[in-house]
């Protein structure tokens, strides 16, 4: 004779449990996304006062280099003539992004001519092979156009001139916006530009400052592309890196197309919960 063994009633879960599981499935999906702005935008202030609050360096500064920046030596040696008007710091910043391109075939933009000094400053560091072209809004600028540099003038912030401009100018090196220093001026010329520049190219904007100027957070929004996923996306085609200095903002264009960004692991001997 066999005894019958029943199985085990499977305990479900009733109709009111399963809508609170959805209900609070709809809530983490519905306030996630509203909630991911609030939590970046607290931890962009933390870091802001943190960066505030920072104590006074951990030992003695190093020596500066000693090597000469021949940028700063014209400056330095420019006492006549058509007016300069920089922050000295902004001369390390120049040659550590522009020196690649010295003594080759360059084409430079520089956006706010002003006195049109640093027009020839350009043409003395890149070579002989550099052309400048000068874009200002004021016409008397005209009057600094000559060998190797071509004066544009125009509103930074229309793109119907942009889009003159790249027609007449098909290949560009280095851009300089030291133009009106307003944010819709610099991020017109930004959106206009920064896909016309050749690979491996360089764009500079001179005197962001202020803790609230709308172009660094503009730029910091930029940047925010640059890891938003492990895939390489068509943003990084574009912008290869983004430095940030007192008072200046750096954007680095790849030398080559980037298909993925490649992880590997070199070595015979790793930690055990590494896996092998």
């Amino acid at each position: 004779m066999y005894a019958t063994v029943s199985s085990p009633a499977v305990k479900r879960p009733s109709s009111d449990s399963r809508a609170v599981a959805r209900a609070a499935e709809l809530v983490r999906r519905t306030v996630t996304p509203l909630a991911r702005p609030v939590l970046w935008a607290s931890k962009s202030e933390q870091g802001y006062r943190y960066g505030r609050g920072l104590p006074a360096p951990n030992g003695a500064p190093r020596a500066a280099p000693s090597a000469a920046n021949p940028l700063e030596a014209y400056f330095d040696a420019h006492t006549e003539g058509p007016g300069i008007w920089k922050f000295r710091h902004y001369f390390d910043i120049y040659h550590r992004h522009f020196v690649k391109f010295v003594g080759r075939e360059v084409n430079v933009v520089e956006i706010g001519i002003y006195s049109g000094g640093s027009l020839n400053m350009w043409r003395s560091y890149f070579g002989p092979g550099c052309h400048v072209y000068g874009v200002d809004i004021q016409d008397a600028c005209r009057a600094y156009e000559g060998e190797g540099v071509s004066v544009f003038i125009g509103d930074q912030a229309d793109p119907d001139f942009w889009a003159d401009f790249r027609r007449q100018v098909p290949d560009v090196d280095v851009i300089i916006d030291d133009g009106g220093h307003l944010v819709d001026q610099q991020i017109a010329t930004l959106e206009a530009m920064l896909p016309h520049i050749r690979p491996g190219g360089v764009y500079l904007c001179e005197d962001v400052g202020g803790i609230h100027n709308r172009f660094q957070a503009y730029v910091g929004g930029l940047a925010r592309n640059l890891a938003a996923t492990f895939e390489a996306t068509g943003f990084n085609q574009v912008v290869g890196s983004i430095h940030l200095y007192p008072f200046a903002i750096v954007i680095e264009k790849p030398e080559t197309t980037i298909e993925r960004f490649v992880d590997e692991r070199h070595g015979t001997e790793w930690e055990p919960f590494l896996g092998r």
